[in-house]
């Protein structure tokens, strides 16, 4: 039997233009239409265009055009939700397929030194514990927009606010000076913040994590020295952490990370003094993705032992 043209024509009958959605996806996530025109390879013009035939299709304004930003309106908001979350999962399905993830895996995205210090110390007790479970680790040095990247759920550092999925609380942090026993053996002498900021600081860059550097801690512990010496910088925190280890001076120590080498002596607190930081580690879980069983049981073993 031939089929009938007439009467509905599927998604295509409600959805005119999938690629104006794209279009308009990549305009709402990055606030510009100039920035969704590099993405996309296209020009500016050709993206304005689609997301106005969007909205004269759909009968609504999606953006407030200010004089140099955009924003999204409340039925703006409405159609992003909903497209992102259908583009994480064309995109998980199209990531899965390629990649060749085994089904029943669970992705778990961190940074390296969340993944090094936390993770991988523990990942014995997790195959005993919990053998159902089966993990892959992706390390991320900045913050990924999980709404284009195949991840059941991501650790990351800050407000617990982001747009991108639902935030969990994993556990606050606390940031204080460790160095190696012998290092603080042989340095006995400082006795003040004013002696530490002349000491052998150890450096890191803060990459996507907005952790406290040195300059940030001294301040935040009451102390504004004019100049630091610094010994050693590193662009990864997991360097910056070895160095110490090593003898090399003193670096910041995050407490819920360094645990294990607080406790087996490898690094010593050098003073009493620690600055509570305002923001705290959070599990992120895709818009889109289950709060399944083994995610759930995850999550409550990431935050499990966090002394």
């Amino acid at each position: 039997m031939k089929a009938s043209s007439e009467g509905p024509k599927g998604y295509r009958r409600i959805i005119p233009s999938l690629t104006a959605l794209v279009e308009f996806e990549a305009v709402a996530r990055l606030g510009s239409f100039t920035l969704a025109a590099h993405e996309l390879g296209v020009t500016q013009a050709a993206v304005s265009r689609q997301v106005k035939a969007l909205e004269e299709s759909l009968g609504v304004q999606l953006f407030q055009r200010l004089y140099r930003s955009i924003k999204l309106t409340g039925e703006g908001e409405t159609l992003y939700a909903a497209v992102a979350d259908a583009m994480q999962r064309i995109a998980g399905a199209f990531d899965r397929l390629s990649s060749g993830i085994a089904e029943g895996e669970l992705v778990l995205a961190t940074t390296a030194a969340f993944s090094q210090f936390r993770v991988l110390p523990k990942l014995s007790a997790l195959r005993q514990e919990h053998p159902e479970i089966k993990l892959r680790l992706t390390t991320q040095m900045f913050t990924a927009d999980l709404r284009l990247n195949d991840v059941d759920l991501a650790v990351r550092y800050g407000n617990g606010k982001w747009r991108d999925g639902t935030s969990i609380l994993l556990f606050d942090e606390e940031v204080f000076p460790v160095c190696s026993p012998e290092w603080r053996e042989a340095n006995s002498g400082l006795g003040s913040l004013a002696d530490l900021a002349e000491a052998a600081l150890i450096e890191y860059d803060p990459t996507s994590e907005g952790w406290l550097g040195w300059d940030g801690w001294f301040r935040a512990a009451g102390l504004r020295p004019p100049k630091l010496n610094y010994a050693l910088r590193c662009s990864l925190y997991t360097d910056a952490v070895q160095a110490a280890v090593h003898g090399q001076g003193v670096a910041l120590g995050w407490r819920r990370l360094l645990h294990d080498h607080l406790a087996s002596g490898k690094l010593v607190r050098l003073t009493d003094t620690s600055v509570k930081v305002n923001e705290s580690y959070f599990v992120v879980v895709p818009h889109g993705k289950e709060l399944t069983a083994k995610v759930l049981t995850l999550i409550e073993w990431l935050r499990d032992g966090a002394f």
